[in-house]
């Protein structure tokens, strides 16, 4: 493996281990798949596009426009496709209709909007590159996979460090029973939609260094993080890390050696297998329903 195929695996890895966990973490708190996910990346992009046209090109704005934007959006579904019917029968499937629905007319508010052309954001972290040796790698690699673990690792600490961060890790781990020990979902899940919507921002931020910013940017983000959730398992922030791992550089390797037009290809056979042999995925919390 050549240095540019293990750069670009590891800036895939870090950028579908940030959408993959913002998945997870709604699944398993609130048992909703959203399929909106999508809508939030590409509207992330498009709001820190425009605060570069308003408020300048630095790596301040981009950042905090393209995460605010995104934890904004979160809170939107949250009001549309959670609160008024989360105790609704049939709430999961209402959810994943209501997600779908969000993301379609949301897609094309953006083409209405921002008109079908393509948008570019600032390099915010340079245009240079650094040798090691024979390899040469860019500003935007190291500086992405620099950012995404840092943040990942901050995540980590706050929901194992604060109160609502524990809040949270316990309607993961059992939402019922944090409901009976007085945590409020309504509260919690405002929370995790935000948190989720404020980490597809910056994946919007950090795979826009790479590709321009359009309301379809967010089609390919999503299968991408659903692929890493599945095959970690639904509602494992540590199995969607393995999952991150796994299909950044099949996804790398397969472009590098076979052509970008197989990438799905392998990444849906490699989810196959795995799943025949461990339907959870590979470190799932289905709850046990779903087995039934």
């Amino acid at each position: 493996m050549d240095m540019y195929t293990l750069m670009s695996g590891l800036q895939l890895t870090c950028i579908y281990a940030i959408l993959a966990i913002g998945v997870s973490i709604i699944w398993s708190s609130l048992g909703m798949l959203n399929l909106a996910h999508g809508f939030t990346f590409a509207a992330s992009g498009y709001g820190a596009w425009w605060a570069v046209t308003v408020f300048g090109n630095s790596a301040l704005v981009v950042f905090s426009a393209g995460i605010t934007t995104g934890a904004f959006v979160g809170v939107l579904i949250y009001f549309l496709a959670f609160l008024y019917i989360y105790d609704k029968p049939n709430y999961p499937v209402r959810a994943l209709i209501a997600t779908m629905a969000i993301n379609m007319i949301g897609v094309q508010f953006l083409m209405w909007w921002f008109g079908p052309r393509m948008k570019p954001l600032p390099k915010v972290f340079g245009f240079g590159s650094i040798k090691f040796g024979d390899a040469v790698v860019t500003y935007s690699q190291f500086g992405t996979i620099v950012c995404s673990v840092g943040v990942l690792g901050i995540l980590l600490g706050w929901l194992g460090i604060t109160r609502r961060g524990l809040e949270i890790r316990a309607m993961m781990q059992n939402p019922e029973g944090a409901a009976l020990v007085g945590i409020s979902l309504r509260k919690t899940a405002l929370w995790v939609m935000a948190l989720s919507g404020a980490l597809a921002g910056l994946a919007a931020v950090l795979l826009s260094q790479t590709f321009f910013v359009s309301p379809y940017a967010g089609l390919q983000p999503l299968i991408k993080g659903l692929i890493v959730a599945l095959l970690g398992g639904l509602g494992s922030i540590g199995g969607a890390m393995v999952g991150a791992v796994m299909v950044g550089f099949a996804e790398a390797l397969t472009a590098s050696y076979l052509g970008g037009q197989y990438v799905l290809m392998v990444q849906f056979t490699m989810i196959i297998i795995i799943l025949l042999f461990r339907p959870r995925g590979i470190s799932g919390l289905l709850d046990e329903a779903r087995e039934e």
